[in-house]
């Protein structure tokens, strides 16, 4: 049981699941116009919630929320189906893939054999595909992956049901109803629109208030609750921005190829300069990812090291609020 999927490797995992699909069944979708129309682009800090012992810091909307605001903008509708009973998740899997229908799954991190050691740890938010079943193993397509991969049914269920923080529980999900036509050009101003809000909002936690909050946080951990534990909470903010979903850098680039794309759909020569703009803010935090990286691995010679990457943090954050300010007025 092979279903014919075509496999392209992304640079995010929902986008990649979302983009796969949609051009699996006629509606060829790329991978930043996934993102840019699903409002891929986040940041929010929360405290509260816990995270391998460090604050979470989350530079995405809420798992599932880019292919919901996708499949709203464009006019379809998803399937989601979650389980009590494992038995009953492989089996709804196998039905999908007998009606020739590829799947995508969320599923944890930390068990997935074929990940690098370094990329394994315990994150339950991951994207992938299943098209198929030879020799009782299921046929994968991680977007993350430059290629498709196996699974065995242990294996898969190990991971579908993996324990924790947004525990997956065989979350199992696909488009259906797909429409004949749709107006691509509505959907993108939506999308922009609703990055812009979110990313403007005024919460202290939530956007460009977010990276500012955060920015000031630096300067008071070490004090606060010590080097060793400040250096943790560094790492775990690296984490999620680098190897997380790509997270700060990585999500302006795909950002700004949507720009990019969106600019000759809406005939808006604006956006293109407003993409080169965000490529650079997306260096921005690259430099940054890079300087927290040597202060926490103690690798850092410089003196009154915190602060100045929270300069560098803030910042970002002022070039960012330019950005969507400018960015909003562009798509009005």
């Amino acid at each position: 049981m092979k279903i014919d999927f075509k496999h392209n490797q992304s640079a995010h995992c929902e986008n990649g699941v979302v983009s796969n699909l949609l051009n699996f069944h006629g509606l060829p979708l790329s991978e930043p116009m996934a993102f840019g129309i699903g409002s891929g682009l986040f940041f929010v800090y929360i405290p509260f919630l816990k995270v391998n012992y460090a604050p979470a810091f989350s530079y995405r909307p809420m798992p599932g929320f880019i292919f919901s605001r996708v499949s709203k903008r464009l006019g379809f509708k998803i399937k989601r189906i979650k389980f009590s009973s494992k038995e009953k998740a492989q089996a709804t899997l196998d039905q999908e893939l007998a009606k020739n229908n590829p799947v995508g799954l969320q599923v944890g991190v930390y068990n997935l054999p074929y990940f690098p050691d370094e990329y394994r740890f315990h994150f339950n938010a991951h994207n992938l595909v299943v098209y198929g079943k030879e020799d009782e193993q299921y046929l994968v397509s991680d977007p993350v992956m430059p290629g498709v991969t196996k699974l065995t049914a242990k294996e898969l269920e190990k991971v579908r049901f993996a324990k924790g923080a947004l525990a997956p529980k065989g979350h199992i999900y696909y488009p259906v109803a797909l429409p004949k036509t749709f107006d691509l050009k509505k959907a993108i101003r939506k999308g922009i629109k609703h990055t812009c809000k979110d990313m403007l909002a005024p919460v202290p936690f939530v956007g460009v208030k977010g990276i500012k909050f955060v920015a000031k946080k630096i300067r008071k951990w070490p004090q606060k609750v010590g080097v060793k534990k400040t250096n943790h909470y560094l790492g775990q903010l690296v984490r999620m921005q680098e190897e997380i979903g790509t997270g700060g850098g990585g999500f302006r680039f795909i950002y700004a190829a949507f720009l990019q794309e969106a600019a000759g759909i809406l005939e808006e020569p604006k956006l293109i300069e407003l993409s080169k703009e965000l490529t650079a803010i997306g260096d921005q935090w690259r430099d940054f990812a890079v300087e927290a990286s040597r202060l926490y691995k103690n690798r850092s010679k410089e003196t009154d090291a915190y602060n100045k990457i929270a300069d560098k943090l803030e910042h970002i954050a002022d070039a960012e609020k330019t950005f969507y300010i400018a960015l909003k007025k562009a798509i009005r």
